[in-house]
Order: C-alpha cells, then structure tokens, then sequence
C-alpha cells in the first residue's frame, strides 16, 4: 500500500507543472461551488428573513371570522407538544382597527396588535427593532412604525387620540417607534397592550383573535401545521408557505440554479482529474509495465493512479475550501444588502464530493492501465 503511495507522489511531482494545474482547477472548482452555493442560501435566508421574519409562521385562528379563539389549557398543552416551534415563540394577540387623525385634517388607518410585549417579542423581535423611545406597553401606551411617525412628524412621548370601534377614542402616548423592515408594516402596524383591545370586543380574559408563533426551521411549517390540525379541533390554521407561494418559486428557482451550476462544476472537475490521470497512464505507461514485470499486481498497479487521484483530490479540495472562504471574505466588501454565511456541515460536504469525484475519476486510468501486457510494453520500448 505505501509503496503505491510512493510511486504515485513520484509521478505528481515528475509533472508538477501539470499536477498544480490540476489541483488548481480542483481548487476552483470547490470554491465555485461552495462560494454559489452559500450565496444562494444566504438570499434564501434573507428573504425569508425579510418576508416572514417579523411575522407569524403558524397561526391558529376560529374557524368563523370575527369570533374569538379559546386559549385554553388543552390547546396551550397541544401547542407545547409540538417539538418544531421555537422556545417560547408563542403569542396570543387581539387584533383590533383604528383610524389616526391630526391636528392638519390628515388621516391614517392603523391595524392594531395588542398583547403582551414579551410574547409578542418572540414572533416579531419588537424590542429589538426599535429605533427610537424604549419597548413598552403599559396599558396608556402605543409603539408606531418608523414610516407612520415621520409622516405625521411624532416623536416618542406625544399623545395619540384613535378612533376605535365602537366609537370609542382613546388617547394614547408613543412609547417607541419601531422598524419592522417593511414599509407596508412601519406605516400601518401599531402595537398596544393586551387589555384595551379585549375590553373594546367584550372578551374573556382567555379569548383572543389568534394565536402566533414561530417555528425553529421556517419551512417546517406545513408538517406543523398538519400536526397541529390533528391534535386541535375547531380553529382554523395558517402557515406561512401556503400564504407565500410567489416567494417559494423564486425560492426553489434560485435552489435548482445553484444545484445546476455545481453538478456542471463538479462535472468539469472531474473531466479534467480523468483527462489528467488518463494522460499520466500513457505517459507512464513504460515504468508501469517494468513494475508489473517485477511482479507488482494488476490491482496494485491500478491503485497507483488511486493514490494520484486522492492526492489531487485532498489538495485541490483544501485549497478549494481556502479559496472558497476567501472569495466569501471578499465578499463582505460589495455593498448589497445582505452577507454571505458559510456553513461548516455545506463547506465539508463540498469538500467530500469533490474527494469523491476524484476518486470516481480514477476508474479510467486504472481500468486501462490493469489491461497492460508488461512484456508488450518492454518489448515496444
């Protein structure tokens, strides 16, 4: 085993101009593929991210519009049972309308969600989307979105008068103003505290609009939500994919692109490993065929260009994961709107295909080189 080892080094480094060459083009091959394909997937995760990223991913509402859905001890133990939310990533919202008016005559419709901000934190992250005031709501305070405070020129502290239904007005003060990175949701999304809302729509204490929550994997949801549909009965559930669909095709679009692009990358390294070790076969056909005379097996003699094509393998894939992460450092310096995250488990995984590759890239040469006849070859000189 080690002397085939020995023999095929010798042969690398007999052609080192040939050998970098190939271990070149193994190297970016890997890095092309993991630089692709961690690229696709941080998009994936930023529009995700952007998409549904403040947003509830599972939604539990009754099954008839405008009536309250019971947040009961059998359906908080269903919800917990479900290993695939996210820790704590529950919360029970009241939704509500109401339309601002300024001093101007000027006018804004608000969708309103009120509930309890550490709950509510969980699905949107409110707390830490706020970009002015402070995160709190006590029962006389209001957090607004960015688009709808410059608009009407509010600033954290300034009382708010809503009109309600029910021809209630209320006067609230703005706590903070918040960014949810949605224009549609800074101008029209406000948040309240749970009990205006629940005394507005004549509720128990256990009634709410709906139930939100978030799941650990995002596309988790359909399994999640069928899950859920089996255990509950009686309420209507929501999941984020089938609110989406646009956004999935865009999504498995982008995913078919990169796996294309990488089976064409691995086919071209593997081409050119297979070209380069048929070469080095012929080449080395002479010193083969003296080997195979002195008594060195067909099998032994094949796991020569084995050896090669496992030391090409090993170098250019390391070199590819070097290359590949500098490609992505480089990448931090374009100005775009989102960053690339390398992922150890996808680097490995590249890595490993492009080892096998070469491996697989091997048969040729080895086949071909079994099938010599030493005294052919001696006697051809």
């Amino acid at each position: 085993m080690m002397l085939q080892l020995r023999i095929a080094g010798r042969f690398l480094l007999s052609s080192r101009a040939q050998t970098s060459l190939i271990i070149a083009g193994i190297a970016v091959g890997i890095a092309v593929q993991i630089f692709v394909g961690s690229l696709i997937t941080s998009l994936q995760a930023d529009l995700v991210d952007q998409t549904i990223g403040s947003a509830s991913q599972i939604t539990l509402t009754a099954e008839e519009d405008g009536e309250p859905i019971i947040f009961d001890a059998e359906t908080r133990d269903a919800i917990a049972a479900e290993g695939r939310l996210a820790p704590g990533a529950v919360a029970a919202v009241r939704l509500t309308s109401a339309l601002y008016t300024d001093d101007g005559g000027g006018s804004a419709p608000l969708s309103i969600t009120g509930g309890l901000l550490r709950e509510i934190d969980t699905i949107t992250d409110l707390s830490g989307r706020i970009t002015e005031g402070d995160s709190s709501l006590e029962d006389d305070e209001i957090m607004v979105g960015t688009v709808f405070a410059e608009e009407y020129s509010l600033s954290p502290g300034d009382e708010i008068e809503l009109a309600l239904p029910g021809n209630v007005l209320e006067t609230l003060r703005i706590s903070g103003i918040f960014d949810l990175g949605s224009a549609i949701a800074n101008e029209r999304q406000a948040f309240i505290g749970s009990e205006l809302p629940r005394e507005l729509l004549s509720w128990r204490s256990d009634e709410y609009s709906a139930i939100q929550m978030k799941l650990t994997e995002p596309f988790d949801s359909v399994e999640t939500a069928e899950s859920l549909g089996n255990t509950l009965e009686g309420v209507t559930i929501t999941e984020w994919q089938g609110q989406n669909a646009d956004l999935l095709t865009a999504l498995t679009s982008q995913a078919s692109s990169s796996y294309l692009i990488q089976a064409f990358v691995l086919i071209a390294v593997a081409l050119g490993i297979a070209s380069t070790l048929a070469i080095s076969a012929v080449q080395k056909t002479r010193q083969i065929g003296i080997l195979k005379a002195m008594g060195m097996s067909d099998r032994a003699s094949g796991r020569i260009f084995l050896w090669q094509a496992a030391i090409l393998g090993v170098g250019g894939s390391l070199s590819g994961l070097g290359l590949g992460w500098l490609l992505i450092w480089s990448f931090g310096f374009v100005p775009v709107p989102f960053s690339i995250r390398i992922e150890p488990t996808f680097a490995a995984i590249s890595a490993s295909i492009g080892i096998i590759v070469a491996l697989v890239s091997s048969i040729i040469p080895t086949r071909s080189t079994s099938r010599l006849d030493p005294i052919e070859v001696i006697q051809g000189g």
